[in-house]
Formats: structure tokens, C-alpha cells, sequence
């Protein structure tokens, strides 16, 4: 099985956190990082391939990381990652949820989901294993791997315990300072299928009373609380030409798809809500005496349409009148 070895401590101080950028963009997931510590970061990793499986063990100074809608456009694995904190804090959006991280907890995470996340450590650096695995190898069902997104998962007990301590010892076994040196390898390269079976059914097994406790309660008020927080987040932006399905998602850390999923759910869709919430505002300005003198592309640029000949059409096909035939109306009455 192959090892790879990276410290920071061998480059120049000015080269340090653009070579752990570098590092984690090709050995994990590519994702835009900054650090207050970016002029003399210090960090090391140390990456396990089992072939299907890689499991990295980390050591790095406080860190915010985002994956955006751009890079996931550029590059997706389609992976799932479980990840392990050993020390120090850390904090992840994706999926509307808002997760935070101590010692001992484990959570798996999507690369093809936009999320900001963000990591602290009173001791400096924070310690952490990551293990990325093509989705399909999980053993349940999809419904119920999506479920397990930015999910917090106990390491105290039962399944967790026994992940927990297997991705500490596998890393171990190679030196990694994350769980202790323990004098060299104890696997070899026909280990890696059956190190993989085990690291996943056990995770399916840690997941389990996590996924039974989601699925019972039925996510519907935390989905609705999510499309009331979207319907502000519109309807403070109407006038920007700028608001699409991606800036939207991206805002909320979810992905475009999950997006229409919960507008249809409300029995619209993206586009032609942002279109009928920007026509109604147009329609009320052009009814409004005070806006009397003001241009008809004026009120429909304000309101973020950009080719009037398109607003006067959609305007005709949701009022039956040209703005202009609307406006002669409400004036006149």
C-alpha cells in the first residue's frame, strides 16, 4: 500500500500554506482555504491508499475552507468522506445543516455539495483523519447516506467506538503522529479490500441510530424553516440581475438540485418564482402615482430585468397587458 508523508516544515515560510493548498487540492477535494496563520503555516499529513479507500491524517494550523458551486463544476469525485477529529474544533455548513465538531466526533461530508467550514484549536493545530471513498462503496441505501450529510456522530460507544479506534490504529500502524507511532506497518498491500469492507460497514453500523433518529423524525420543519430563510434571502435581492438558482443554492450551502427539490415541494420553481416575486414589485411601481414620470425599462430594470423586451413579455402573459396598458389602467382608476 502506498504512504505519502508531507510537512509543511520543509519549504520555504512564504511557500508553506500554498503547498498545503496545493496538497489537499490533489490528495482530498480541491476547495478555496485562508488562515490567519498563512504567512508561517505549519501542517503535515500523512496519506494511506487502499486503493478504493484513502484515509489522510492531518495536522494544521486553524483554517476556513469552502467548496463553491465553480469548483465542484470543474472537478467532482462524487465522494463521501468521513472524517475524525482527534483534537481542536471544527465547524461545517452543507445540506442546511450547521455542524460543530469536538474530539471524538465523526461526520461524513459530500464533495459534490457546496460547504464553508472552518476549524479552531486553543492548542494551535488541529488533528484530524480524513477517509474518501467513491459514494457507491457505502453499504446503504442512498436515501439514507444523504441523510448522514454534516451529521454529528459520537465516538463514545457501539459502532462509533470500534470506527474510531480502527481509523486511529490504521494510521497509526505507518507511523502517523496521529495516534502514536506503534514501530511500522502491520498490513500489507492484500490487506486494502478487506481494511475497506471493514472501515465502511462499520461506518454504515455507527450511522445507523443517527439515519433510524432523522428518518423518524421527517426533516419537514427544518426543510420548511430552509425555504423561509430562501424566500427572504429572494426577496431582498429582486433588483440584483445577478440572482440565479447557483447564487442562491451557493448562499445557502446546498446544491442547485436540493434547491428545486424543495421548490417543487412548494409547487414552484426557482426561475419562475424569482420571475413572478420581480413582476409583481414591477407591477406595483408602475401603479404607483409617484413613479408616474418614470420609464417603463427604468421600473423593469430597477426590479432586475435586463432586456425590456422580454419583461414586456412576461408582463403581457402574466396580466394580459403591455406595462404600458397596465400602467394607462391604474392610473386612470
Amino acid at each position: 500500500m502506498d504512504v505519502h508523508h508531507f510537512t509543511t516544515d520543509s519549504l520555504d515560510p512564504a511557500e508553506r500554506f500554498g503547498g498545503w493548498h496545493d496538497l489537499t487540492a490533489r490528495a482530498l477535494i480541491p476547495t478555496v482555504i485562508g488562515s490567519e496563520h498563512a504567512d508561517d503555516f505549519h501542517a503535515e499529513a500523512h496519506i494511506l491508499d487502499l486503493g478504493a479507500v484513502q484515509v489522510t491524517a492531518m495536522r494544521y494550523r486553524p483554517l476556513n475552507s469552502s467548496r463553491t458551486p465553480r469548483l465542484i463544476s470543474r472537478s467532482d469525485p462524487g465522494y463521501y468522506q468521513l472524517s475524525l477529529t482527534l483534537s481542536g474544533e471544527m465547524w461545517i455548513s452543507q445540506s442546511g445543516r450547521h455542524t460543530t465538531l469536538g474530539a471524538g466526533d465523526l461526520m461524513v461530508y459530500d464533495s459534490s455539495l457546496p460547504f464553508h467550514g472552518g476549524t479552531r484549536s486553543e492548542e494551535g493545530q488541529l488533528g484530524h483523519i480524513v477517509a474518501q471513498f467513491p459514494k457507491a462503496l457505502l453499504p446503504l441505501p442512498a436515501r439514507e447516506a444523504e441523510r448522514l450529510v454534516a451529521l454529528r456522530m459520537g465516538s463514545d460507544s457501539g459502532f462509533g467506538a470500534m470506527l474510531a479506534q480502527f481509523l486511529v490504529r490504521l494510521v497509526a500502524d505507518w507511523g502517523s503522529p496521529q495516534g502514536g507511532a506503534l514501530g511500522g506497518a502491520s498490513f500489507d498491500e492484500s490487506d486494502a479490500p478487506r481494511l475497506t469492507r471493514v472501515m465502511l460497514d462499520l461506518l454504515a453500523g455507527a450511522a445507523g441510530p443517527y439515519v433510524d433518529a432523522e428518518s423518524a423524525q421527517e426533516p419537514e420543519s427544518r426543510r420548511h424553516a430552509l425555504f423561509l430563510r430562501i424566500q427572504e434571502f429572494v426577496r431582498l435581492r429582486l433588483a440584483d440581475p445577478g440572482l440565479t438558482p447557483h447564487t442562491i443554492a451557493a448562499a445557502h450551502h446546498i446544491s442547485v438540485r436540493y434547491l428545486h427539490l424543495l421548490c417543487q415541494e412548494h409547487g414552484v420553481t426557482v426561475s419562475g418564482w424569482i420571475r413572478d416575486r420581480r413582476l409583481d414589485r414591477a407591477r406595483h411601481d408602475l401603479a404607483d402615482p409617484a413613479r408616474r414620470a418614470t420609464p417603463v425599462h427604468d421600473i423593469a430594470a430597477r426590479w432586475g430585468f435586463r432586456h425590456h423586451a422580454a419583461f414586456s413579455r412576461a408582463f403581457r402573459t402574466a396580466y394580459g397587458c403591455t406595462p404600458s396598458e397596465y400602467r394607462e389602467c391604474a392610473q386612470r382608476q
